[in-house]
């Protein structure tokens, strides 16, 4: 009998261990930070948008660096654009698990090969406020560091 439970202890023990998710490098920095100020809110009766706070404004047009995760949005094993966040896309809610994370569209000067680990990058901010589809944040003429 106590071999029975033995057993079935170190089962379960297994089965959870190997349910536990991987825990990634924080790549959470001051100027990340400020890019999760942006917030939704309702700007008219029934139509909602993105705020953003003057902390946040005050980055628009500025040169700035942020470590990161490459999100590929197109199939590939090097790329001049994809999207930009904290945490890898295992993480992704989209791809894997979790929230939502901040993300950058970047436009590389040169195309990079696709790595799981974290990197990062230098170039210029740019706040898309038109209220259009495309990503609200971009990094654009960046560069490797």
């Amino acid at each position: 009998m106590k071999k029975i439970v033995f057993w079935i202890v170190l089962c379960l023990g297994v089965q959870v261990l190997a349910a536990q998710v991987r825990v990634h490098t924080d790549m959470r920095t001051p100027t990340w930070n400020i890019i999760g100020l942006r917030y939704d809110a309702e700007l008219a009766p029934g139509k909602w948008g993105s705020v953003f706070p003057p902390g946040l404004k005050a980055l628009n047009n500025k040169v700035i660096e942020l470590p990161g995760y490459i999100i590929p949005t197109k199939v590939g094993s090097k790329f001049s654009e994809f999207m930009f966040s904290i945490v890898p896309i295992a993480s992704c809610p989209y791809c894997g698990t979790g929230d939502i994370p901040s993300m950058v569209q970047v436009k590389m000067l040169t195309a990079i090969p696709i790595t799981e680990k974290p990197i990062k990058l230098k170039g210029i901010f740019i706040i898309n406020d038109s209220g259009d589809d495309r990503s609200e944040f971009f990094l654009l003429n960046a560069k490797q560091l």
